[in-house]
């Protein structure tokens, strides 16, 4: 059958389109930054800000500061060399031009200007241009203010609106005797779910920068409200200062970190690598690992190669020192990481990344280096204090026996399963279908709640826990009583996963587990006492996407018109203002004050139907930032945690 002249299955040249310019970003940003929502927003930020960080860690400037502005703009300035100005002999266009408009133009792929950078080898600029309003850019340089303006407007050449277009040309606005690059972008909220930059985001990531590159000043300015706030971020110990700052929370077993560094020539390629370590009296790993400047929270080549060579040293250690002989079967690097708070940082000139925003390492020069690095520095750190390393090493000895202790309890519990034996029955509501992909297993928050829940869901894939009061602080707790917990077993089992060690996300039942608790102070408790337990028992369900918080609303705010309800509602104070606007004269305001006070049909709407609910994803794209909370909100150490309430008392 034909359709017109051509055939319907037909795929000839005419069916072949081209993106022009800019194009291929604006059509599939998740391939650049990651994402469109709030972790690509500030993706955008990074990106401008490496470039700078890049000009401070080859020796150009020393200070950057980030503004965030009233329309939801954002200016980065630092004072670096300033993008280069001159006309490119070839393309005949000045080199700013061609970094905002052309994919894969910088001065970093050569090494001769960059021995080292952070940013996305000349993609950044040109991609946070494709994905904005606007962008304006300013360069002090050779005794000149030169300025530049692009917007998502109407190319000429093309005859059509192009991302990243050029709207004036590079001139001279004023003179000067300074060097740097200030740029403004207002992100489009065509492209990005949300617009809106959180402070306390950038506040981490600026703190983790000065951290890394002692001598550096950092500063943030909030322009956005009626109050004014400046800070500024310096340090003058660069890693010691990082450590006693994810430390703050935690006792040290030994009072001074360890640090030590390296640099070597492997395949040609100059790779230098830094640690900073310290062990507490936690029973869980913190490492924190870096490339040039950028975090790698799925970790890579460098961590790998700590490890190992850590491993070895403390390996050897235990038997020079007579704590593990030949026959025993001694530790694994597990259980000698720890109470482990590591930062691990590589700066090597051709990083090879798994995936384009950045999250793993993939060169194995960096392999090299740290496990050399960490086994010839520990093994001399180790013979200079016996005693400590005694100590660590009988802590490694307990871990290997808990190990096996947790292997034989998740064991048996999986035979409970295999003979119906485990504690779900009257617990769990089980959905019919068994399809991970598609399933959902959600706690709630209260038997009145989940009793409703339980009526409201939609059985074919909904899975519903109710969860009795609050669970136990699993941060303060010895692994036995936690394994020993009836409500987390059945959690467990529910789940099927195993925990810790015997982690297995094969046997993962459900796509998505979901919290829902109410939007209160305890609401928050809860939630808080189950982000932590998976945090810290079942990792990868948030680092592979599986974990999200359920928001119930806080208003329905509704009103009736010739007998129809118009009804919407509000997730905060704030959205209640603009709602009630929606709704107009004669609105009525319900205050939901928990979930046990929504009838089936209002939880269905407002919390569990995919359509209507409002889920908010639960993400580790900072692990030492998600160490660092974790501990403080729920360790053992009051004066911190006191000092953050205080600051964030609003939460």
């Amino acid at each position: 059958m034909g359709l017109g002249n051509k055939e319907i299955n037909s795929y000839d040249v005419t069916d072949l389109t081209s993106l022009e310019k800019l194009e291929p970003v604006r059509v599939r940003p998740g391939m650049y930054i990651g994402s469109t929502g709030t972790k690509g927003l500030h993706h955008c930020i990074w990106e401008i800000l490496d470039n700078a960080i890049d000009e401070i860690a080859n020796g150009y400037g020393d200070k950057v500061k980030v503004i965030l502005n009233k329309d939801k703009s954002v200016t980065i300035i630092d004072n670096g060399r300033g993008i280069p100005t001159g006309i490119h002999p070839i393309k005949k266009k000045s080199g700013v031009e061609m970094v905002y408009t052309e994919l894969h133009t910088g001065g970093k792929f050569d090494n001769k200007n960059y021995k080292t950078s952070g940013g996305l080898h000349g993609v950044g600029a040109a991609v946070v241009n494709a994905l904005s309003e606007w962008l304006q850019v300013e360069i002090k340089q050779k005794g000149d203010i030169y300025r530049q303006r692009f917007e998502y407007a109407f190319d000429k050449e093309l005859n059509k609106r192009m991302p990243g277009t050029p709207v004036t040309k590079l001139q001279i606005i004023g003179n000067t005797n300074e060097t740097g690059t200030k740029i403004t972008f207002k992100p489009d909220k065509e492209v990005f779910s949300t617009v809106d930059f959180k402070f306390d985001v950038i506040d981490e990531r600026l703190q983790e920068l000065a951290f890394q590159n002692k001598g550096i000043t950092l500063v943030l300015v909030d322009n956005r409200k009626e109050e004014y706030v400046e800070k500024e971020y310096h340090s003058e110990r660069g890693l010691l200062d990082f450590i006693d700052y994810l430390n703050e929370s935690k006792t040290p077993i030994h009072k001074e970190p360890i640090l030590f560094e390296g640099e070597k020539e492997i395949n040609g390629m100059k790779v230098y690598g830094e640690v900073c370590m310290q062990f507490t009296d936690s029973t869980t790993e913190n490492i924190a690992s870096y490339v040039n400047n950028i975090p790698t929270t799925e970790s890579g080549t460098h961590e790998t190669g700590f490890k190992t060579g850590m491993t070895r040293a403390f390996k050897e250690w235990a038997k020079k020192l007579n704590i593990v002989k030949d026959k025993d079967k001694g530790f694994e690097g597990d259980d000698v990481r720890e109470g482990l708070t590591a930062i691990v940082r590589v700066k090597i000139s051709n990083p090879i990344f798994e995936g384009q925003t950045k999250t793993k390492l993939g060169n194995n020069e960096a392999y090299t280096i740290m496990n050399e690095l960490a086994y010839s520095k520990l093994g001399a750190w180790i013979e200079d204090n016996k005693e400590v390393a005694s100590n660590i090493i009988n802590n490694a000895v307990s871990a290997a026996t808990r190990r096996e202790k947790i292997k034989k309890i998740n064991e048996a519990e999986k035979k409970k399963v295999g003979k119906g034996t485990a504690p779900l029955a009257g617990k769990v509501s089980v959905c019919t279908l068994k399809r991970p992909d598609v399933c959902e297993f959600i706690v709630v928050e209260g038997d009145s709640a989940g009793g409703s829940a339980k009526q409201a869901r939609d059985r074919r894939f909904q899975t519903i826990m109710p969860s009795k009061g609050k669970i136990m602080n699993t941060e303060k707790q010895k692994l036995e009583n936690v394994l020993a917990s009836e409500e987390l077993k059945i959690f467990n089992v529910a789940i099927g996963t195993g925990v810790l060690d015997n982690y297995n996300e094969s046997d993962l039942k459900y796509d998505k587990i979901i919290i829902l608790s109410d939007a209160d102070v305890d609401g928050y408790h809860i939630r808080t006492l189950w982000m932590t337990y998976i945090y810290r028992y079942m990792r990868p369900l948030i680092k592979n996407g599986h974990l999200y918080i359920g928001l119930p609303p806080l208003y329905k705010v509704y009103k009736n018109v010739k007998g129809k309800e118009i009804k919407k509602y509000a997730y905060s104070d704030e959205e209640l203002v603009s709602v009630k606007k929606e709704i107009g004269k004669g609105a009525l305001i319900q205050r939901y004050k928990g979930l046990g006070e929504m009838n089936p049909d209002q939880l269905w709407e407002t919390t569990l139907n995919p359509e209507t609910r409002t889920l908010q994803q639960v993400t580790i794209d900072d692990a030492a930032k998600a160490e660092k909370m974790v501990s403080l909100l729920m360790g053992d150490v009051v004066g911190p945690r006191r000092n953050y309430m205080y600051k964030y008392a609003e939460f």
